[in-house]
This record gives C-alpha cells, sequence and structure tokens, in this order.
C-alpha cells in the first residue's frame, strides 16, 4: 500500500481520532503507553504510542491543518509522517479508513459462515479442553438439575462471558438437554446495530444469513426458512445486512452449549434486534406496527411447530461508572436487584403491558440489554409462560461497575 492512499496534505484538516476507539495507559519496563482497543477490529492489532503523543492528539479535532500546528513550531513534515503513521494503522476517522471498514463489512455480508470470536477468548478454543472446562462447570453447577420434558418452548439465556457467568449458564443450559428440535429460532441482543443507523433506523430485525463455525462444530443455518424470511414484506422490519453481527457474541455463546449438550442434527434461524427504545415514547407509532408483524410471522410460522424451539439471547442490568452512572455499582446493588426480579417475574409471566411499563417509566434505566429480544419473544408467542431459573451479578469490582443476568425456561 502506498503512502498516496493515506492522507497526504498540509493544508487540509488532519482526520479526527476515531470516536469509537478506547485509549488505555498501559505500563511495560517502566514507560506507559497509550494502547488503542478497537472493539470493532478495523485497526492494526497490539497498536501503542508513547504517553506523550496524547498531547498532539488532543489536537487533532478534525479542524486544524499540519501547517496550523506547524506555525506553533512543531516539523511540518514530521508531523505529517505521524499522522500517515496513524491513518495506515487506521485510527483516523479518514477516506483510508472509511474505504477499509467498507471492504471489511462488505466482505462479511458476502460470507456464508461466521468464525468465532469469543473462541479462544472466553473459552477455550482448543475441543478437548473446553469440553473439558464445560463437563466441570456443569458437573459442579448443574449435576443435580432434573431435565425438563419435551414439553420447554424457550429458553431465555445470558450472553456474558462464561468465565464469570459458567454456573448460571449450566443452571440454564442443563434443563433442555435432553430436546432433540430440528429448528432452532434465536432471537439476540444486537451491541453494535447502533454503530451503522443509516441501515436499521428501520430494520430492527437483522437476519443473519450465516452457518457458525464454532470449536465443538459449524452449526447450519436453515437457507429455506431464510429465503421465506428474506422475501417476506419490507414491513416486517427485517434487514438482510448483517454487518452489525461481525463482532457480535450474543449468538454464537448460545450455540456454544447447544453444541456441547446435543448430538442431534438440528438447524438454526438467528436474529440480532436493535434497541426497541422508539417503544418508550410512542407505542402505536411506526416501530410498535413492524414488532407487531414480526412477532406474528414468527408465532404462525414457527411458534406452533412442534420440532422447533426459541433461543433469547440477554443479559440484565449494566450499571456503575463504566456504563455512566455517577456512582460505583456496589451501593446500586439493592435497587438493581428490585428492578431486574421485576424485570423477570413480568417476563416470565408474559406480561408484556407491565414488562414495557416498567422500562418506560425511568427509559431503561439500568440498561437492560435483553429487552429487546426477549420483549419481541413475548409478543411472539403470548400464550407461553415460564419459570425463573437462575439470577446471578458479575462485580466488577476494580472499575465500579457490575452486570446481572438470569434465565427463564417457557413451556
Amino acid at each position: 500500500m502506498s503512502d498516496g492512499q493515506f492522507f497526504n496534505s498540509k493544508t487540509e484538516p488532519i482526520p479526527p481520532l476515531r470516536p469509537d476507539l478506547q485509549i488505555i495507559p498501559v505500563k511495560e519496563n517502566g514507560r506507559t503507553y497509550l494502547y488503542f482497543h478497537d472493539q470493532q477490529g478495523y485497526a492494526t492489532p497490539e497498536f501503542a504510542l508513547y504517553r506523550e503523543a496524547a498531547q498532539l492528539l488532543s489536537l487533532f479535532d478534525g479542524q486544524k491543518s499540519i501547517t496550523d500546528l506547524g506555525d506553533n513550531g512543531v516539523d511540518k513534515q514530521k508531523l505529517l509522517e505521524f499522522v500517515q503513521l496513524l491513518d495506515k494503522n487506521r485510527l483516523l476517522t479518514s477516506e483510508h479508513f472509511k474505504n477499509h471498514a467498507e471492504t471489511v463489512e462488505s466482505e462479511y455480508e458476502a460470507s456464508q459462515t461466521h468464525s468465532s470470536v469469543t473462541s479462544g477468548a472466553s473459552y477455550p478454543a482448543d475441543p478437548q479442553k473446553l469440553i473439558d472446562f464445560l463437563d466441570a462447570g456443569f458437573e459442579k453447577h448443574a449435576a443435580n438439575e432434573v431435565p425438563m420434558d419435551r414439553q420447554a418452548k424457550a429458553l431465555y439465556a445470558p450472553h456474558i462471558d462464561p468465565r464469570v457467568a459458567l454456573g448460571s449458564y449450566a443452571k440454564a443450559f442443563a434443563p433442555i438437554r435432553n430436546l432433540k428440535p430440528k429448528r432452532v429460532v434465536l432471537l439476540a441482543t444486537s451491541h453494535y446495530a447502533g454503530l451503522y443507523p443509516d441501515i436499521y433506523q428501520d430494520n430492527p430485525f437483522i437476519l443473519v444469513d450465516k452457518d457458525f463455525e464454532l470449536p465443538l462444530g459449524t452449526v447450519r443455518r436453515d437457507r429455506q426458512a431464510i429465503r421465506e424470511l428474506a422475501a417476506a414484506d419490507s414491513d416486517l422490519g427485517i434487514s438482510l445486512h448483517d454487518r452489525a453481527h461481525r463482532k457480535e457474541h450474543s449468538i454464537e455463546l448460545h450455540l456454544l452449549f447447544l453444541s456441547y449438550l446435543w448430538d442431534h442434527p438440528f438447524q438454526i434461524i438467528p436474529f440480532v434486534i436493535r434497541g426497541l427504545d422508539d417503544l418508550f415514547y410512542k407505542q402505536d407509532g411506526h416501530l410498535a406496527a413492524q414488532l407487531d408483524k414480526f412477532a406474528t410471522t414468527l408465532r404462525d410460522s414457527y411458534g406452533r411447530d412442534e420440532e422447533t424451539f426459541f433461543l433469547i439471547s440477554g443479559d440484565l442490568a449494566h450499571f456503575g461508572k463504566k456504563f455512566g452512572d455517577d456512582s460505583p455499582a456496589s451501593t446500586m446493588f439493592e435497587e438493581v436487584e428490585t428492578f431486574d426480579q421485576q424485570f423477570l417475574t413480568h417476563s416470565s409471566q408474559n406480561d408484556r403491558s407491565a414488562l414495557l411499563k416498567l422500562m418506560t417509566e425511568e427509559l431503561d434505566p439500568y440498561r437492560i440489554c435483553g429487552f429487546p429480544p426477549l420483549y419481541t419473544f413475548l409478543k411472539a408467542m403470548p400464550d407461553l409462560s415460564g419459570n425463573i431459573v437462575s439470577y446471578d451479578l458479575w462485580d466488577e469490582r476494580d472499575r465500579d461497575s457490575a452486570v446481572t443476568f438470569g434465565s427463564i425456561l417457557y413451556q
């Protein structure tokens, strides 16, 4: 790649740093470096700068040029080389970065498979080590669980890192270990749809037309069902652009446990669902109409099918300083648990009106990411009720933050 493809002007404004990057100070061998964490995976991995670069980076506001900064005694050529270094590593909001991002996203959308983004990080990538890890977890936390009979129709369960929640996963998934459905409809949280407002603003239901490559095998999609959904009325709000799923973990973590527990063939219909915050402000608007039609389609097509199981992937509250609260999470445990228990109770009883009222009163005060997929499921399957199976909390005390998560089994 030639330098001509990078920013190369001393008079045009320097592209600003990407706002979605996390800049983390890291100490090594007595020096402090600035490590750039990119949750989207566009930037060069493990890229870091000396801490002293922070002052210069703060000047890249999208308005100042190299000439402007050079008037303060900065060597213009060296500054240009520094800017090009940042651009080459895809840290700036530049044309080079935008072109790279579009290429990555387009290639993902065109691909037929989703390769795991959690394998080797949240659990062992080696199949035998993974089986040992899961065996130990289920033996410890769910050895005495009595499997449900074949009347179980759906499971709402977490998608938090298994390293901090293996016990909760075991309690949630153990009761369905003996089920043998031919098809699984997955409704999961989309953590990244908000990065693409132009694509998903009018299409909240993102259909992932891919097979899933996981350490214990590849989980196949239901191609015929996906073709039918892709051809459905546009009023359903289904998007066939699945770039929001490229770095997503909410579906594959559920499939990890299915691939461990089930040895029969099954296929999946995977959806990730963007936020439904519009419902908090207008409950009879365009989004509500799309939700009704989408839910009706799921119910008519799969709700009465005894060979179809529903998996709903979502966590509960996200609170504390990491998530924007003024107070540390440890001072909020009691109030959050009260809210969570109301959320789980309304959801297990399929009381959608009470659930929406709870979420609307303070506009989702604890950022419950499981609300969109779970509320969608409840709309689709209004006659089902469930039992709360688990409730837990991850106390990230060193960051004054916490996440709660729970599970509900529906029959």
